[in-house]
């Protein structure tokens, strides 16, 4: 079954290095950005929300990995997420959407925290250092973002799942909430131990969702990992969690639950 999900696994400004440019829809744009903690340059999707130009309010900020599955058909896996859609229907409550490419193979070593002896990995501690000390610096620059971890999310499936997870786990201060789809936590058990020695503020919020067609280990391994955060006396309020009938292991699935998990997010 863990062979079934492969296919899916496969401040300084002086070092940024940005070519702003239109991308499919006038409000998503792309730069590119010195990634030294990974010793790559990485390419970063922004949307921005429908009244930013018009307004003077500043806006909550949600970082999503595989930013090439979320706005576009042509660059996406399989189906894109919509997320340009589906947040220009809502009529208050937006975000600003920033989405970073994956190193395709590199995918596995950066977003995984730990190495697994066949499938390597590991390098996710330097992916979210460089999120946190390189890319939302310039963010929080060049926008007009509500910077707080009140006010930052972290997003993602599969091994987005799993990383987005350790961030806030790992960063509360710089991570408020998290999004936290079809997780692999297979892959890294060790993410379990992170949690039994770490202090969970009361002000972080998780957002769990996985489908009942998604392999042998993904709805156990979730419920292990929920429980886990219970005894770690996480209250009701901090995490929803939903497992879904039939949901399986695509972008597909992925795109259908954003909304839900965007709303609870922005409302606890």
């Amino acid at each position: 079954m863990i062979l079934k999900h492969l296919h899916l696994l496969v401040i300084v400004l002086a070092f940024f290095n940005l070519t702003s440019q239109n991308t499919v829809y006038e409000r998503v744009t792309k730069f590119t950005i010195n990634a030294p903690q990974l010793n790559t340059v990485k390419t970063i999707w922004v949307y921005l929300p429908t009244n930013y130009q018009n307004a003077k309010n500043h806006f909550p900020v949600i970082y999503m990995h595989d930013a090439q599955n979320l706005f576009d058909a042509s660059t996406s896996y399989a189906v894109e997420w919509q997320i340009d859609e589906f947040m220009d229907s809502l009529q208050a409550n937006q975000s600003i959407i920033v989405g970073i490419e994956h190193g395709n193979e590199k995918r596995i070593d950066e977003l995984t925290p730990y190495n697994h002896e066949k499938y390597g990995g590991g390098n996710g501690e330097a992916y979210i250092t460089f999120i946190k000390n390189t890319l939302k610096p310039h963010i929080d620059l060049s926008y007009r973002t509500k910077p707080s971890a009140e006010f930052t999310t972290i997003f993602g499936s599969s091994l987005g799942g799993l990383i987005s997870f350790y961030a806030t786990i790992n960063y509360p201060e710089t991570f408020g909430k998290a999004g936290v789809f079809s997780p692999s936590f297979w892959i890294n058990p060790e993410i379990f131990k992170l949690v039994v020695a770490t202090d969970i503020p009361e002000t972080s919020r998780f957002y769990f969702v996985a489908g009942t067609d998604e392999g042998e280990n993904m709805v156990p391994k979730l419920k292990e990992m929920i429980s886990l955060l219970k005894t770690k006396g996480i209250k009701d309020h901090q995490f929803e969690s939903h497992i879904v009938e039939g949901g399986q292991h695509n972008e597909k699935f992925w795109s259908s639950q954003f909304g839900k998990a965007y709303y609870w997010l922005y409302s606890h």
